[in-house]
């Protein structure tokens, strides 16, 4: 370890988690997930979970990760719906009607946040069209925000992802992918993305613990959100090679990381060594 990596290492006060792809794969925790969270209390390290997926409420994410044996609270947990609520709220204050392209899940939160889900029809016209990572997707709900991104409609999306990481042989088509289908239907793209790599995240966690962006390590598996998400907020960025990202795009990438590890369990190594535990 060279003496530069090691004063970077030694300044990580917290550690941002992407979660599927670096802390597990669709359901299975990866073995070695526990006993690096273990290491990071034991080196006075905090941890939050950050993720681009909107599907599940942050109640459901905490009793996911209750069931892996991760213990978490609402305080460690960011994901782009309540995100992408507060960017609607500061910046459409007076839109209350929602097309929303996403799982029942995701449409309640915006329904208990106090907005409108509008129906599927050229009759029910919203403020804003909201398109997600949608695994229940039903073909002429997609049509019908196509319509709305065609008429002009305000378009939000709530995640750049491409696809979804997954242990099963198949391929989850998401939001990125969905918003490329309307513009390849319309000619638009969104108006905004939120989630990663937008910084927002990140800065939340800075204003929430008091803390300095190089003191924050930003960890996923994908190079154009987690890592463009450290890059954008001045954090140090870990690429983990356990998910979607590989060694050849990320040697590509003009932003690179600050760090790339086979897994977190290599990185908790590197930690621990950086402050003479190992």
């Amino acid at each position: 370890m060279t003496e530069e990596l090691k004063s970077k290492l030694l300044k990580i006060k917290h550690v941002a988690l992407d979660m599927d792809g670096t802390i597990y794969l669709s359901n299975t925790i990866f073995p070695f997930t526990l006993d690096f969270l273990a290491k990071l209390g034991k080196m006075g390290i905090g941890y939050s979970f950050l993720t681009n997926n909107p599907t599940r409420s942050l109640e459901d994410y905490l009793a996911k990760l209750t069931k892996m044996g991760i213990k978490a609270d609402k305080k460690q947990m960011y994901s782009t719906v309540p995100a992408t609520i507060d960017f609607i709220k500061a910046n459409y204050p007076s839109a209350r009607k929602l097309f929303l392209l996403g799982t029942p899940s995701m449409i309640s939160q915006f329904e208990e946040a106090g907005f409108v889900s509008t129906a599927d029809s050229a009759d029910d016209v919203p403020d804003l069209l909201v398109v997600a990572f949608d695994p229940t997707l039903v073909y002429s709900r997609l049509c019908r925000a196509s319509w709305w991104a065609q008429q002009g409609i305000p378009y939000i999306a709530t995640n750049p992802d491409r696809v979804c990481p997954t242990d099963q042989p198949t391929v989850l088509v998401d939001c990125g992918s969905l918003c490329a289908c309307i513009e390849y239907a319309t000619g638009r793209k969104p108006d905004t993305v939120i989630g990663k790599p937008d910084p927002a995240m990140i800065e939340g966690i800075e204003h929430r613990y008091g803390l300095e962006a190089e003191e924050i390590a930003m960890v996923g598996d994908r190079i154009y959100t987690d890592v463009e998400c450290a890059y954008n907020a001045g954090a140090f960025g870990v690429l983990v090679l356990s998910g979607e990202t590989t060694l050849e795009v990320a040697r590509q990438w003009p932003h690179a990381p600050s760090l790339i590890c086979r897994d977190i369990e290599e990185l908790g190594c590197l930690l621990e060594e950086a402050h003479g535990l190992c």
